[in-house]
């Protein structure tokens, strides 16, 4: 069997510590690598007062520094840039991203990926077109004959996951959080919450919510958007982190069925 390793991509710094930071740090302990790929350095997610913002380039900077820090409090194996800008993820041109995520398939030969769902959580286009752009990436990177810059011999990935929220996360949350929004052009998009019996897999990560909670509290710059979640002790938000661990298995090549999994390696050990 060759080494367990588990890839995420994902648009934003602070999308692995929010969205599964907990399962990441489990699965870091467990000796599975984890590896991320983080297509921007969301240089326009300023929270503070709109005087103070540092403008692209310095937020740039403050944010890669803080998910280089929350990686390493998860324990992960390596990060990646792609070097676009937050906000025109979903303008990249599609051969050249797809293209850089292949590469990167290639060379860190994950069995699992975990990237967006269709809906990118809350409607956020550049969480929708990173989901796309991953898939796309997973066939071509499987495909002998499509040639990236280096010469990387073919990966077929195993399993492919969304990590999404359920509906009773989503209604423990909106209290302290409020009703998660993001306008699109002329639409008000919001939070997406799963059908309980839609997930498709569940994974217990009370063991490792200090942790999440942890590399969450890396992304200083960003602590304003979750609200009074940040105001509770940390023996009261632990739990709350704990109920985040739902995804949607998109495909796999090892198992299958509707019993609702406990492990994104199921199949694979």
């Amino acid at each position: 069997m060759d080494t367990l390793k588990l890839l995420a991509v994902f648009a934003h710094p602070d999308d692995e510590s929010m969205g599964m930071g907990g399962a990441l740090a489990k699965y870091s302990a467990q000796g599975i690598e984890t590896h991320l790929i983080c297509a921007s350095r969301g240089e326009r997610g300023w929270f503070g007062p709109e005087e103070q913002n540092p403008g692209l380039e310095r937020l740039g900077q403050i944010r890669e520094k803080e998910l280089i820090n929350a990686a390493n409090a998860l324990g992960m194996k390596s990060l990646h840039f792609l070097d676009y800008i937050d906000g025109d993820v979903d303008k990249a041109d599609h051969a050249e991203i797809i293209g850089k995520i292949a590469a990167h398939i290639r060379r860190i030969k994950p069995q699992v990926i975990v990237t967006f769902s269709p809906d990118g959580g809350y409607g956020h286009p550049d969480h929708i077109a990173v989901g796309q752009f991953t898939s796309a990436a997973i066939v071509c990177a499987a495909d002998s004959s499509y040639q990236v810059e280096e010469s990387l011999p073919a990966w077929r990935v195993s399993k492919l996951y969304y990590m999404v929220d359920g509906e009773n996360f989503i209604n423990l949350i909106t209290p302290f959080l409020g009703e998660i929004t993001f306008p699109v052009d002329d639409q008000l998009r919001g939070e997406v919450a799963w059908k309980e019996w839609s997930i498709t897999t569940r994974i217990d990560m009370a063991d490792h919510c200090f942790a999440a909670l942890k590399a969450i509290k890396c992304h200083q710059s960003q602590l304003a958007s979750l609200g009074a979640l940040m105001d509770m002790d940390e023996s009261a938000a632990a739990p709350v982190l704990a109920m985040q661990g739902t995804f949607y298995r998109a495909f796999s090549l090892v198992n299958g069925g509707r019993a609702v999994e406990t492990d994104l390696f199921e199949g694979l050990r």
